[in-house]
């Protein structure tokens, strides 16, 4: 499972490091979000520093559709999902190593995201250590989730609809708690913070169970 899983995000990563469409179209794209926010919100700097953890997990809640969908829309040409599922791989691995490209991917961007809040919002950032934690759980149920409900809807003809509305309900959840804990992290209450990364955790967990039970079905269904 685990060599399928490298050889998986492996390729993910190759193509994408090939075609460049994470830097030269996601990254502008969570970037131009965040300044639209901000021209759409306050030009009042407070009010731009306490919106802007929510801010922030909406564009990388918005690129992570991206990212999703252009996971499995590689897979669309050329009868590749058939070759992938022709070619003996572990489907728990195939599961594994997309969402880790995916995720992969999504850090990237948070860094970039990260900077761009700093520098737009004027945040003070504190507890580096938790946030990156809060990135990681995070950014790991994302993936989980949108790599299930991606191959759910890649055989369909809707997918670029149907993603979206499958999987924003789904990681309502990540979306809320990562909020919270970001806001009580920037604030300096790094104690408030602890009930929302266990939910982070727990429902990343569930995530991730799930896609490695069900992702091999699932793509022979797809």
């Amino acid at each position: 499972m685990w060599h399928d899983a490298v050889l998986v995000a492996g390729k993910d990563l190759r193509i994408e490091a090939r075609s460049r469409v994470a830097l030269n179209q996601v990254t502008p794209f969570a970037v131009l979000v965040l300044v639209l926010f901000a021209f759409a919100i306050d030009p009042n700097r407070g009010v731009l520093a306490r919106t802007a953890p929510g801010l922030f997990w909406i564009a990388v809640l918005f690129s992570a559709l991206l990212a999703v969908q252009r996971s499995f829309a590689l897979e669309a040409a050329d009868g590749a999902r058939d070759g992938l599922r022709m070619a003996g791989l572990d489907g728990a691995g195939v599961f594994l190593g997309k969402a880790a490209a995916i995720a992969l991917q999504l850090l990237a961007l948070e860094l970039v995201l990260g900077i761009g809040v700093v520098v737009l919002y004027g945040s003070d950032l504190h507890g580096p250590l938790l946030l990156v934690l809060t990135c990681i759980l995070s950014t790991a149920g994302l993936a989980a989730a949108g790599t299930v409900y991606g191959v759910v809807a890649a055989g369909l003809r809707v997918r670029e609809t149907l993603l979206p509305l499958l999987l924003l309900p789904v990681v309502a959840p990540v979306l809320l708690a990562a909020t919270r804990a970001t806001e009580a992290i920037i604030d300096g209450r790094s104690s408030w913070a602890d009930p929302w990364l266990r939910i982070l955790a727990v429902f990343t967990v569930i995530y991730v169970a799930f896609g490695v039970l069900a992702f091999g079905p699932l793509l022979e269904e797809s």
